[in-house]
């Protein structure tokens, strides 16, 4: 009775010192971080003192902050670059790549958010996506998108200087608040939504969508299809736009001939943006984050890359034989030793249900899961003369945490708001310092708005997928069951209480700083060369007068979560 008393005591002073902790001019991170930071803060702070000095002699060598130059890509599990072995088994090669992660850090352990769309909310904003109510992954057409209350990493750096570009991948919603120039971005030519909508032609149509669900046109007509309106017509390729100026649509849909053009048209403003913020001598931060891939394969005519001929394979591919030019380009311009390149992909392969070459390789399971498969991703960082090369790096990091630290690199901490939590956590040592330099040893995996997993160091535990009960508890050591294939209940006993207080203190510090919703609205709006079908998409498709409810009534509606989406238990 003593022992249960000295427990529920130990775990009230846990909580009382969380919620004393943070300074209301600091920066809010979440719970498990001031644990941490009560045991090394002293450590840390030596280490920031150097750091800070460093940071201020590359400033004072190069005349500005350094570069930032962030590659994200889809679907890609741990070890598929940067590891030959496993390529010469897989039917590709990246010899280009493989190259990079030599010359800098490779990670074995960066954590992502388990789909596209979460791992891009969370990169923006440095907050897990259930914080900024961005954890559905978005389609056409989405009525909704990230909110503009959000701040994102192109916001805290344009605040001291920097010119900001986003090319590739957005994903953020087709609300006109989510636009990437209405996110920080200086320029930008982006994708409101995934690769889905290339199949969204006739060749998809006639292929691996259902029948007359694109084009109904291309069938014999339907006496019993009576509302062939509801289908997501006035979709976009992509948009583009600047800060502050007019949005266009680029491209055509459903011609495809725009879409096979759009990853080399991204790749050639990424070259050209970087040229004109060195000749302009302004420190720039441009993320390039690839469409990567028509899901209908190869542009029809043009030859394979690969043997192996699955989507990313033949992306990798094409990448790699891209990458040479960008960094020749930085040398070129005389800022390769002032430009930190990060090489990544935004969560494990699509093994449910997805496009064929997709696999799992180390880790057990894919996109959507909260297995390691799904969450652990290749991450590559390159920055010469700063980062010494070779280093493999076992500490955990998550990509929340680039936001913080790409903010201490620009010397912009002072720009990340303090009153919402940032999950990211300054990893600047880490980059200096290398291998055992993380200030993070927890993970938080949330499918959707669920608490899914969480990961402590080297332990694991399952909250979802398993039985109720104390005989349902899953708990795993990734050192010996890195796929997570043999839940253990007796040997994990002394990590449940840990996990418990580990989810008591996240909930509990999240009550005081709530979520925020997803914001719904209309389509495509604000465009100034919308195609009219755009232009339909972004209204109403019929009158309010002739219905019985506000057709507006469903902006308004929270839609659920849908678990079956992620594919639960298919790859168990």
């Amino acid at each position: 009775m003593i022992k249960t008393k000295m427990s529920h005591f130990a775990i009230a002073t846990c909580l009382l010192a969380v919620m004393t902790t943070a300074n209301a001019k600091d920066i809010v991170h979440d719970s498990e971080h001031y644990i941490l930071k009560a045991q090394h803060g002293d450590k840390w702070a030596k280490e920031d003192k150097a750091i800070q000095e460093k940071i201020a002699a590359l400033k004072k060598k190069h005349g500005r902050s350094p570069n930032i130059i962030h590659i994200m890509w889809d679907d890609t599990a741990v070890g598929e670059i940067g590891v030959a072995q496993i390529q010469a088994s897989r039917g590709f090669k990246t010899p280009n790549i493989n190259k990079f992660a030599q010359e800098g850090q490779y990670y074995s352990r960066m954590y992502t958010e388990p789909s596209c769309t979460p791992t891009r909310a969370a990169f923006q904003t440095g907050r897990l996506a259930v914080r900024s109510g961005m954890y559905n992954v978005s389609f056409p057409l989405e009525y909704g998108g990230m909110s503009e209350k959000e701040t994102t990493i192109a916001e805290v750096l344009s605040d001291v200087g920097y010119a900001t570009a986003f090319y590739g991948k957005g994903h953020l919603g087709d609300i006109e608040e989510s636009y990437m120039t209405n996110m920080g971005y200086d320029e930008a030519l982006w994708s409101p939504y995934n690769q889905v909508p290339s199949m969204y032609v006739p060749r998809g149509d006639l292929g691996p969508m259902f029948p007359t669900s694109v084009m109904p046109e291309l069938y014999p007509d339907d006496p019993y299809d009576i509302d062939k309106g509801w289908r997501p017509n006035g979709y976009v390729w992509a948009l583009e736009g600047t800060k502050g100026g007019a949005v266009k649509e680029w491209g055509t849909p459903p011609n495809e001939d725009d879409y096979y053009k759009l990853e080399a048209e991204m790749q050639k403003r990424t070259i050209d943006f970087i040229k004109k913020s060195a000749q302009a001598k302004k420190p720039f931060f441009v993320a390039y984050h690839p469409i990567a891939a028509h899901f209908l394969g190869t542009k029809p005519g043009d030859k394979k890359h690969t043997v192996a001929a699955g989507l990313v394979a033949e992306f990798l591919t094409e990448f790699d034989n891209w990458l040479p030019k960008l960094l020749q380009t930085l040398k070129d311009e005389g800022v390769e030793e002032n430009t930190l390149v990060i090489l990544m992909a935004d969560n494990g392969p699509m093994t449910h249900f997805g496009p064929p070459g997709m696999v799992e390789t180390l880790h057990r399971g894919g996109k959507g899961d909260f297995t390691e498969g799904a969450v652990r991703v290749p991450f590559l960082v390159r920055w010469p003369g700063v980062i010494e090369p070779k280093q493999i790096v076992g500490d955990i990091i998550h990509v929340t945490d680039l936001y913080t630290t790409f903010a201490k690199l620009a010397g912009a901490t002072d720009k990340i708001p303090t009153d919402r939590i940032i999950d990211g956590v300054d990893q600047t040592s880490l980059l200096f310092n290398g291998d055992t330099h993380s200030r993070r040893d927890y993970s938080y995996i949330y499918t959707g708005n669920i608490l899914a997993a969480q990961v402590k160091g080297r332990f694991k535990r399952h909250w979802v997928g398993e039985l109720p009960g104390l005989s349902g508890a899953s708990f795993y050591d990734l050192y010996n069951d890195p796929r997570e294939v043999s839940p253990q209940m007796l040997p994990g006993f002394t990590t449940k209480p840990m996990f418990d207080i580990m989810r008591a203190r996240h909930e509990i510090w999240t009550k005081k700083y709530p979520h925020t919703k997803h914001v719904r609205g209309m389509p495509l709006r604000g465009l100034e060369n919308p195609r009219p079908a755009v232009k339909k998409a972004g209204e109403f498709r019929m009158k309010a007068e002739d219905l019985p409810f506000d057709p507006k009534g469903f902006l308004e509606h929270d839609l659920p979560y849908d678990p079956a989406m992620e594919g639960w238990g298919a790859g168990s």
